[in-house]
C-alpha cells in the first residue's frame, strides 16, 4: 500500500507506523506501537548478549631470575586460566641492572610456552617493549 494509506491505517487504530527494512524495494513497514516494538527489540539484544562468551586476558608475571619452582608455579596457574578458555598475557618483567640481561631472559619465555604447548597455542610471540617482554597464548580448540 502507499505511505499515505499506511500513515491513515496507523493512525485510524492509534498506534505507529514503524520503518523496518529502509533497505528493501520497496521499503517494509509496520503497524506496530512504538514503544512496545523498541521494548521486544531491547529484550532480544540483552538476550543475544547472554549467550556471547566473552574472552578474558589473563596476565602471568615473571621475572628473569626465577626460580624452576616458582616458573613450575606460574606455568600451573597459566595452564588453568587456558582450559578455562581464556587467553593468557606472559609478562617477563626486568627491573635494575636486569635489563642487560634480555637475551639471555627469552628461553624462559619459549620454555614457557613449550610446557604448555598440550592446551595451548602461541598467539603472539614474545616481542620486547619497555622494561619487559611480552607472550600470548591462546587455548587450543
Amino acid at each position: 500500500m502507499s505511505l499515505q494509506e499506511a500513515r491513515d491505517a496507523a493512525e485510524k487504530e492509534g498506534v505507529d507506523l514503524v520503518l523496518v527494512s529502509p533497505n528493501a524495494k520497496p521499503p517494509v513497514c509496520r503497524i506496530v506501537d512504538y514503544g512496545k516494538f523498541r521494548y521486544e527489540q531491547i529484550k532480544k539484544e540483552k538476550e543475544s548478549k547472554k549467550k556471547q562468551k566473552v574472552v578474558e586476558i589473563k596476565e602471568v608475571r615473571i621475572s628473569p631470575n626465577i626460580d624452576e619452582n616458582d616458573l613450575a608455579t606460574k606455568i600451573n596457574q597459566a595452564r588453568k586460566f587456558l582450559e578455562k578458555g581464556n587467553r593468557v598475557k606472559v609478562t617477563l618483567r626486568f627491573r635494575g641492572r636486569e635489563l642487560a640481561y634480555v637475551k639471555q631472559s627469552k628461553p624462559i619465555l619459549d620454555a614457557f610456552a613449550e610446557k604448555l604447548s598440550d592446551v595451548s597455542t602461541v598467539d603472539k610471540a614474545a616481542k620486547f617493549e619497555g622494561r619487559s617482554m611480552f607472550m600470548f597464548l591462546a587455548a587450543k580448540k
